[in-house]
């Protein structure tokens, strides 16, 4: 499929999302786990609440086995779809977590859907798993990041973005974590075949206040 990075001479730096020199990305193993379940049932277990899911949108194009739709429009649908079900507007996403698979055509067309979704400025953007490898099944860690960047004020870099390519011209916060107040993010995945799916995360307040903060290392 053409979609695995030939930089074999340095793996380390072989997956490098949005940098202009992306040939691909490197697969790898990673797991996560999240409990979903309703507010009030984890305040009677006493469990630990680390974020609300408040969002979601899913869409399907089918428009490629591997290539997203040139226009991002199934991406754009599904963001736009977790933002509303969320009963937000763009503005109020202080980060994205975006899928960015460091091959040229996913990271060209989410750049392209997250323009058409917020403007300019757009939120800061951030690609997390693949900064290592790309996990066949892992994108529950997106998640994970993003609540992470919630309970921390902590937005995570895109490593190895180094080259600016002119197509891919947001703030990926390159290579150096930055603090940032966030209230909601979003976490992307857009997926071989065309399925996509967009997850919006907010700061649970209240009774949440006094619950401890995982922590980000």
């Amino acid at each position: 499929m053409k979609a695995l990075s030939t930089r074999n001479d340095e793996p380390e730096r072989a997956s490098r999302p949005f940098d202009a020199q992306r040939d691909g990305f490197v697969l790898g193993e990673a797991a996560a786990t999240l409990v979903i379940e309703e507010r009030e049932f984890a305040l009677r277990r006493g469990a630990p609440v680390l974020a609300e899911l408040v969002g979601y949108g899913a869409t399907a194009d089918a428009y490629h086995i591997t290539q997203p739709h040139p226009t991002g429009d199934g991406a754009v649908r599904a963001m736009h779809a977790a933002i509303a079900d969320a009963g937000l507007s763009p503005g109020d996403i202080g980060y994205v977590n975006a899928h960015g698979t460091s091959t040229p055509p996913n990271d060209r067309v989410e750049t392209l859907a997250l323009k058409r979704v917020f403007g300019r400025p757009s939120p800061r953007v951030v690609d997390q798993v693949d900064d290592r490898a790309h996990p066949g099944r892992g994108r529950a860690l997106e998640s994970v990041f993003s609540i992470l960047a919630l309970q921390n004020s902590v937005v995570p870099p895109t490593i190895n973005l180094e080259n600016a390519d002119p197509d891919c011209d947001l703030d990926y916060v390159a290579n150096r974590a930055r603090p940032a107040a966030l209230r909601y993010v979003m976490t992307n995945s857009l997926g071989f075949g065309g399925h996509n799916a967009s997850l919006v995360f907010g700061q649970v307040a209240g009774e949440q206040d006094l619950m401890r903060p995982a922590q980000l290392h």
